[in-house]
């Protein structure tokens, strides 16, 4: 039996969301957060060494990494479905966008994160002043920028077709889904994207995409 190690509010969301739409049966482990630094619990440590999620077991196999586990899922049980025909310009873009996910897309949303939790963090007064200049310096001249640059990117790739790898929904369309949700929520994806938006809100109807919220429990990148 497939075992989805979850953590919530993870990119875990999105291997419940494969599987669901390869109608495959699985068991969820639920990890949660610590509610102070949001790092995985250590217990996830026992899994995986290095304690993240997400990680799925099937029979004796341990796997771990976003785009390693929707491609295993996909060869294994997809018998097809949800992958462009080999030797295509789809199929090209489909392992691109695979890599692209968490390659390019997610290193800068975290660094986001990261540098507007430093903002919000208490510090001796005499220090404030300083980190949060050096902070906004850094997110001035660098993440921003970046992120826009990358938004833009994205909004122009989905003019030239209705999914990320073609016309057809793909492993390609889960798996970008989790830094355009983020994006949303963390970095200021709107409306003057549309493409983008369209794109969220035609994931979010999908019933398999809903079985999955239903299954993994709160998720406030859905909304």
């Amino acid at each position: 039996m497939l075992v989805v190690h979850h953590l919530n509010n993870s990119r875990s969301q999105r291997v419940l969301w494969l599987l669901e739409e390869l109608g495959l049966e699985y068991d969820i482990k639920h990890y949660q957060r610590d509610p102070e630094t949001l790092l995985a619990p250590a217990s996830l440590r026992q899994v995986h060494p290095l304690g993240k999620s997400p990680v799925i077991t099937d029979g004796d196999q341990t796997l771990a990494e976003s785009g390693a586990i929707v491609e295993y899922l996909i060869d294994r049980y997809g018998e097809g479905r949800l992958i462009p025909p080999s030797n295509t310009a789809d199929r090209l873009r489909y392992t691109y966008w695979l890599h692209y996910a968490e390659g390019s897309a997610m290193p800068l949303l975290l660094l986001k994160l990261v540098f507007d939790r430093i903002e919000q963090q208490s510090m001796p007064f005499f220090i404030k002043p300083v980190a949060r200049l050096i902070t906004s310096r850094v997110k001035q001249a660098f993440i921003q920028p970046q992120l826009t640059q990358h938004l833009d990117y994205l909004e122009a790739e989905l003019e030239k077709s209705l999914w990320f790898a073609g016309n057809d929904f793909t492993g390609a369309d889960i798996q970008m889904s989790f830094p355009i949700e983020a994006a949303v929520a963390r970095a200021g994806l709107d409306s003057r994207r549309p493409k983008l938006i369209e794109f969220c809100d035609r994931i979010h109807s999908r019933p398999a995409y809903q079985r999955a919220l239903k299954r993994g429990g709160a998720y406030e990148f859905a909304s």
